[in-house]
């Protein structure tokens, strides 16, 4: 998800259209499909399925969205202040220290880039939640007037019912009508954890589920805590994503090991699933050492110059080149195919952002060899659960 602007023009002056209608599963979505050779296709996404094989694994995250959007005054000075919670470096509902981004006056109808700052913060500052008696401490700014971390001292319980009954979730201009927190869950939704939506994931319903079981492949499923992806301001944008936390039940990393020693397709639905197998990549061959799930934080950057050891094929929503996800795609194919999959997408005005179009990326020659698909010789260990 991105607001950076409504379209995105190439050379030739088509566009990319912004989705600004809230509906996960319009009639109409399309998939642009690249294989591994670079051919495209276009399908309708109801029909995104039929490129799954026998043997392949899907995996899917099941977060659930936070209402992370939170009308606060600054103590302090008295202003009003958005606190948008963006990451958090643990699961567990017990720990209430987040990083934030915030703004000033106004809302999601102005667009981020041309949204207010807040007043200076200082550490011990205090954010007081507007109709309610919660207050978050600000720790420490975070390198940058916007970006802080904040503690909430109290009861876990007074916290999660006043961020349910208060909080809104994160949006952006392209989408004029305020979310529910509905339009943002997956069918799969579980934990509370992300602080926007895993929106590749709104390509799935009951029936496409049913589809890949049919066809011989498997269907597993991660939580990892997606965080925000635009802040509307270049110096914070160019530190996204931020360090996200993870879990991997065992059940998943046996599916994922399973798939490959068949010769079948890692299949990821989002960044974020790629983010967090890639990050255990070096642990998840030691399943049949454990017991639980393998949690971490995925704090590692992929791009263009990452070798990927577990994933073969991204499901993604369409975003344009210099956002966060867009990056990610350089690590499935070369800039040169990228550049024509945009182009693609572009002439045939598919819609960006959340509620958007899809692409599938195969990654071809990147997995191709014996040392892609070793899943040893990792810089990181995760921690088992």
């Amino acid at each position: 998800m991105s607001p950076r602007g409504t379209i995105h023009p190439d050379a030739a002056g088509a566009a990319l259209v912004a989705a600004s209608t809230p509906t996960q599963r319009p009639r109409d979505a399309r998939l642009l499909a690249m294989d591994g050779t670079g051919s495209m296709s276009i399908v309708p996404r109801r029909e995104w399925t039929s490129l799954v094989r026998s043997g392949d694994v899907v995996v899917a995250n099941d977060a659930a969205t936070l209402p992370a959007s939170l009308v606060s005054h600054h103590l302090r000075t008295g202003a009003r202040v958005e606190v948008r919670l963006a990451a958090r470096r643990t699961l567990e509902p017990t720990d209430l220290v987040f990083d934030a981004v915030l703004f000033g006056e106004g809302d999601h109808r102005t667009r981020t880039e041309e949204r207010a700052g807040p007043p200076s913060m200082r550490a011990g500052d205090l954010l007081a939640l507007e109709g309610s008696p919660l207050v978050f401490t600000v720790i420490e700014t975070l390198e940058h007037p916007r970006f802080v971390r904040i503690s909430f001292e109290g009861a876990h319980g007074v916290f999660w019912s006043e961020l349910a009954r208060l909080g809104r979730p994160v949006q952006y201009a392209h989408v004029p009508e305020a979310l529910a927190l509905w339009d943002v869950w997956t069918v799969i939704a579980g934990p509370a954890v992300a602080f926007e939506p895993p929106s590749a994931g709104f390509v799935l319903d009951w029936a496409g589920l049913a589809a890949i079981r049919a066809r011989g492949a498997s269907f597993a499923t991660l939580t990892h805590a997606a965080g925000l992806s635009s802040t509307g301001d270049p110096a914070l944008d160019a530190r996204l994503p931020l360090d996200e936390a993870y879990r991997i039940p065992l059940r998943t990393t046996r599916l994922v090991l399973d798939a490959r020693a068949r010769g079948g397709r890692v299949i990821a639905i989002g960044t974020t699933v790629v983010r967090a197998l890639e990050h255990a990549a070096s642990s998840l061959r030691d399943a049949s050492t454990r017991r639980g799930a393998l949690a971490d934080v995925a704090d590692q950057r992929i791009g263009r110059d990452s070798a990927l050891r577990v994933v073969e094929v991204i499901v993604s929503g369409t975003h344009e080149p210099g956002t966060s996800h867009r990056e990610l795609l350089r690590a499935f194919a070369p800039d040169a195919l990228l550049a024509e999959v945009d182009a693609r997408l572009a002439e045939e005005r598919f819609r960006t952002h959340e509620f958007g179009d899809s692409v599938w990326i195969e990654s071809g020659a990147r997995l191709g060899s014996g040392s892609a698909r070793d899943l040893g010789d990792a810089s990181v260990t995760p921690r088992t659960a």
